[in-house]
């Protein structure tokens, strides 16, 4: 029987071969925008391990939404062809291609993290070494250190819808298979979401259906870029730590899927310095899937869990007790570019070395019927390693 995490799913015109999903994560190895050799080796190696979806890192609409100056860019047709170069690459593993398009508005212009991660007052733009200003809903900074955005104009607001629609055309054009809608984190659309960081009086604050609007209008706009049979996904933050609640990313989630967005991406936290998640203690394993389960229940679209999501079996028991439809896996997979490969193993599946290319498939089967695998218990000088 073939387990729940190697069951294809359906998603409109969209086949996946599994339910493993490499999560969006910045690694922040861009220049002026564009990718580089660093950015298709990096990508490509978890499609060659196995995985059903890679997903590229947030992807900016708008030279002025780049978290840092390394961030990575499709504000500009000039991206499309460097783009098609990862998307060929993860089609000829077999794996679909995902990117997820972002915008940081007053997280925006920081020092890289291994740097810092601290706010930049003044640095040329990614672009074209133009002024780099900083924009949010509302005059309100991320933090005491952080610059104060300018308030976002209603020419601002259609600006930005224009600008997210455009960058889905040109994912569309590069060969991605899924999109995502980055509105959470902290992130400029989190923010608008937000009832602290969105102090505005007009029709885009207020009341939570206010506060939507701009996470809406830009889904609307970007689903009427997007090709009808191809999926779109969302990222929220369920809950965070300074006035969103999960009920809000319900009605959230409801909304959105009238609206054609198809699989939401269950994770938290990110409005303040302080995240949701930084207590004394580490967090437990899986720590988001009641999240996805929750929203996946009450607003009747599927979910994709995430956070902490380390072994296989976890991962399969997350989908056999229908919490969620689809996993994705981040820094395990950073340890662990095979993780797919290694959870097939473990569970069981059927074909397990016809998951990855014949060029690796072939020699591992070769080492598994030798048995070599009980040498790995053993060290070089003959020693019986313990099983514990």
């Amino acid at each position: 029987m073939t387990p729940h995490l190697f069951t294809p799913i359906e998603l409109r015109g969209l086949r996946l071969k599994n339910r493993v999903v490499l999560a969006p994560m910045l690694t922040y190895s861009a220049h002026n925008g564009h990718l580089s050799d660093w950015h298709v080796a990096h990508l490509g190696q978890f499609a060659m391990g196995g995985v059903g979806l890679v997903f590229m890192e947030s992807t900016k609409v708008d030279p002025r939404g780049c978290t840092t100056p390394r961030d990575l860019g499709i504000w500009k047709d000039a991206f499309i062809p460097g783009l098609q170069r990862v998307t060929a690459l993860i089609h000829a593993q077999g794996a679909a291609a995902g990117i997820q398009l972002g915008h940081s508005g007053r997280k925006a212009r920081n020092t890289l993290p291994w740097e810092g991660r601290a706010p930049m007052h003044e640095c040329p733009g990614v672009d074209h070494g133009e002024p780099w200003e900083i924009i949010g809903p509302s005059a309100v900074a991320h933090s005491p250190k952080a610059s104060v955005p300018r308030a976002m104009t209603l020419q601002d607001i259609q600006s930005q819808i224009e600008a997210w629609g455009q960058a889905a055309r040109r994912a569309h054009e590069a060969g991605f298979d899924v999109l995502e809608i980055h509105g959470a984190h902290g992130y400029l659309l989190h923010q608008f979401l937000s009832p602290t960081a969105n102090q505005r009086t007009d029709a885009y604050g207020g009341s939570l259906d206010n506060r939507m609007r701009l996470s809406l209008e830009i889904t609307e706009e970007v689903r009427r870029h997007w090709p009808e049979d191809k999926p779109l996904f969302f990222r929220i933050s369920s809950v965070d730590e300074d006035g969103w609640f999960l009920e809000d990313s319900v009605a959230l989630a409801r909304a959105l899927r009238e609206r054609g967005v198809d699989v939401i991406d269950c994770s938290s936290g990110g409005m303040t310095p302080q995240s949701v998640v930084a207590h004394a203690h580490v967090q437990d394993f899986g720590y988001q899937v009641p999240y996805a389960e929750r929203v996946r229940r009450d607003a009747g679209v599927a979910t994709m869990a995430v956070g902490l999501i380390l072994h296989a079996d976890q991962a399969e028991d997350i989908l056999a007790r229908g919490q969620a439809d689809l996993i994705a896996i981040g820094r395990e997979l950073l340890h662990n570019p095979h993780w797919a490969l290694d959870a097939a193993i473990k569970l069981g599946a059927p074909d397990v070395y016809a998951r990855v290319p014949p060029s690796y498939g072939y020699w591992l089967e070769k080492r598994a019927q030798a048995g070599f695998e009980k040498h790995l218990s053993t060290r070089s000088d003959g020693i019986q390693r313990s099983k514990a």
